[in-house]
């Protein structure tokens, strides 16, 4: 089947909606899961692009069956050298980190 170090990553695609840095595609994770025998990873942080949102966004890709989650974490965002505004700080992640592992454990057994 190929080069087996390659993984999908879905982080979104550029509209004309504003709300949101790109409109994040959840749909293409069990699609692509069940097209490719590759790893199907998310990116929540530059998908949404608004920190308020990427938890959430982080769950529901856990839920659709993503094998990894790609994050933005720095421990002052707003210092962080870019992507300050879609950055989580430590006690964030740490917090996802165990809904994660509750969400996956649901959903996988």
């Amino acid at each position: 089947n190929g080069n087996e170090k390659i993984i999908l990553c879905e982080r979104g695609i550029r509209t004309f909606e504003t709300a949101s840095r790109n409109t994040f595609d959840i749909n293409a994770i069990p699609i692509l899961k069940e097209k490719s025998h590759l790893p199907v990873v998310a990116d929540p942080s530059h998908g949404i692009g608004v920190r308020r949102f990427v938890a959430d966004i982080a769950l529901a890709c856990v839920a659709a069956g993503a094998d990894g989650l790609l994050l933005e974490v720095h421990e002052t965002p707003e210092k962080a050298a870019s992507d300050g505004q879609q950055t989580l700080n430590f006690q964030e992640a740490e917090r996802l980190y165990r809904k994660v592992e509750a969400v996956r454990k649901a959903v996988v057994g």
